[in-house]
Parts: structure tokens; C-alpha cells; sequence
């Protein structure tokens, strides 16, 4: 699956350094870590590139080892990193998986990493061929200044359209009003929201009942875990089910779909197959414990992609032995 020739992406927000135990047992014995590294806005960006969408990553780490590594991940990736900021006073943000055999809990070291330190001024430039600018509600939930930041984003004059994930994540919103979530998302021209976090956030999930409380943005795309998901557009609702996976870890599979869907949206594909595209980046990435997996082959994607409801419906995707 690729979609060469489109215009390019910009994706904006925090990445981390990534911590694993490379051997069984409980978390507090383990004395041997895998390093990798992570975030949303990064996994979209390498997505993207993977699919054949040029694509870049604005952001900051500290001025250490792990914000290195995350330079040289991301970049190595075919992402172009260099309006990355280097920050000589504040660290890279760090999370742990903590694996477990129904997938792997998380936790997050970032208070006061570089990345939480942005503000209006790291506003990204915009280039000749830029398509689309994409940011979440994590970065709006890390500072004021952060929040700022995606403020001046969906408040200047648009050229390329603006994508707003809302990604809740309810920890970075304990101390902070998550009402800005619902204001960010109605200035966006492409909204992603899973259902359920939907409901948590804005108090449902129902496709009709979000675009009543979001009539700004073009386009809503309602993310409905293991059914599917539908988008709203244009007064019409188009509902695509997910695929049959053969699930080795979820986490995420929410940035892939994103990439998928976002890539055959710039494609200009009808609503029902950048739903399709969405599915199957997301399918890929649930097939891996890796954040970011190699995409679907296309003797795979191609038949999918135009195959018939029944044809879909009957699909099942497993892990290579």
C-alpha cells in the first residue's frame, strides 16, 4: 500500500524514549532493558513515510543519549527531523512497558521534558508541497505553553488542512481543564477520535452526537475498536468494518490507522477505502510488539483495498510464522 505523489505531512508533538524488559519476570527484577523509543505523533510521521508520504517531525528533546537515539530513529525512518529542537536544559521524556500477557502496561516519565517546554514559537514553518499539519491532544495536555502552541496552529490561515487526534489520555488531564480538547478539535479540518475515548472526553462515542458537538471540522472519523469505524462528511455517514486480526499487542495500532487513513484522505479516496487503508495500517501494527511495524505487503493490501464487502468481511489477518 503506498500513495506516492501526495503532498507532504508535518506532525507535531512529543517523542520519548522507550524502556522493555528483555526477560521474564516482574517489572522490579528485570535487569535487562530493550531501548526503543515512541509517540504518537513520531509513530503517524513514520508511518507516513513508510506508505510513501513525505513526511516531518517537529518536537524537541533534551540534549542526551535518549534524545539521540530519538533523532536517529525517527530520522532513520525517512522522516525529515530537522526542525527538531535540541534542548541544552531539559531532558528527552522516558516511558516504560511493563509487559504483560494482555499487552503491555504502560507508564510515563515526562514531567518537564524538552518537548513539554514548546510554545507558540516552535510553530512550524510551512514548505511548498506541505498537505497537511498533525497534532493531538496529548501535546495540548503537557503545558500551557503547549496548549498555546496548538492553538496558534489551528488558528493560522489555512493552506494545508489540519488533523487533530484526540488520543486522551486521562493522566496528563488530571490537574488540567480537558475542555480545550473539544475547542481544538472543532478548528480541525480531519478529526480522529476512538469511541470510547470519545465518550470519556465529550460524553459519547455516537458519530451523529460528535459532529453535532464538532459541526467545524469537514471530516470525523469515529474510531469503534474492533467494529470499525465510520466517517462523517458532507452530511453522510459511511461505516467500514475492522478486520479480523490475529492481535499480538494494540498499542499503536490508533497511530497506525491514523497514518492509513490520513495517507488515502491526501490520495483523495472515497471515505470508505481511506477507511479500508486505516484498517489495514492498523492491522499491521497489531500484528507486531513493535509501536511502529513494517506495513502490509501489497499481495496483501491491493486485493483488500478493492475486494468486496464479502471478500473483507472474510479476511483474516495472522502473524507470519
Amino acid at each position: 500500500m503506498r500513495f506516492e505523489g501526495v503532498g507532504g505531512v508535518v506532525c507535531l508533538g512529543e517523542t520519548m524514549a522507550v524502556l522493555v524488559p528483555a526477560e521474564p519476570g516482574p517489572v522490579r527484577a528485570a535487569r535487562t532493558w530493550t531501548r526503543a523509543v515512541g509517540g504518537a505523533e513520531s509513530n503517524v510521521a513514520i508511518h507516513l513515510a513508510r506508505l510513501g508520504v513525505p513526511s516531518r517531525w517537529v518536537s524537541a528533546v533534551g540534549d542526551d543519549a535518549f534524545g539521540g537515539a530519538v533523532l536517529d530513529a525517527v530520522g532513520g525512518a525517512g522522516v525529515d527531523v530537522t526542525d527538531v529542537v535540541v534542548d541544552p536544559t531539559r531532558p528527552t521524556g522516558l516511558y516504560v512497558k511493563e509487559a504483560a500477557a494482555s499487552g503491555s502496561p504502560v507508564r510515563y516519565y515526562r514531567r518537564g521534558s524538552a518537548a513539554s517546554a514548546l510554545g507558540p514559537d516552535a510553530l512550524p514553518e510551512l514548505r511548498p508541497g506541505d498537505a497537511l499539519v498533525h497534532v493531538s491532544g496529548i501535546t495540548a495536555a503537557l503545558s500551557d505553553s503547549c496548549l498555546a502552541l496548538l492553538r496558534a496552529v489551528l488558528a493560522r490561515p489555512r493552506g494545508p488542512l489540519v488533523s487533530f487526534d484526540l488520543n486522551w489520555r486521562p493522566a496528563l488531564w488530571a490537574d488540567r481543564d480537558p475542555s480545550a480538547l473539544r475547542e481544538l478539535a472543532d478548528a480541525a479540518d480531519v478529526v480522529l477520535a476512538g469511541a470510547d475515548e470519545a465518550e470519556i472526553a465529550w460524553g459519547t462515542g455516537d458519530p451523529a452526537e460528535l459532529r453535532a458537538l464538532l459541526p467545524g471540522p469537514t471530516t470525523l472519523v469515529v474510531k469503534q475498536g474492533e467494529r470499525g469505524a465510520t466517517v462523517v462528511e458532507g452530511g453522510e455517514q459511511v461505516f467500514q468494518p475492522a478486520l479480523r486480526v490475529d492481535v499480538v499487542e494494540p498499542v499503536g495500532a490508533g497511530d497506525a490507522f491514523a497514518a492509513g487513513y490520513l495517507a488515502a484522505h491526501l490520495a483523495g479516496e472515497p471515505p470508505a477505502r481511506r477507511l479500508r487503508a486505516g484498517h489495514l495500517q492498523a492491522a499491521a501494527a497489531l500484528l507486531t510488539r513493535e509501536d511502529v511495524g513494517e506495513p502490509l505487503p501489497p499481495s496483501v493490501t491491493t486485493p483488500l483495498l478493492d475486494a468486496s464487502p464479502e471478500e473483507w468481511a472474510a479476511a483474516h489477518l495472522r502473524r507470519p510464522r
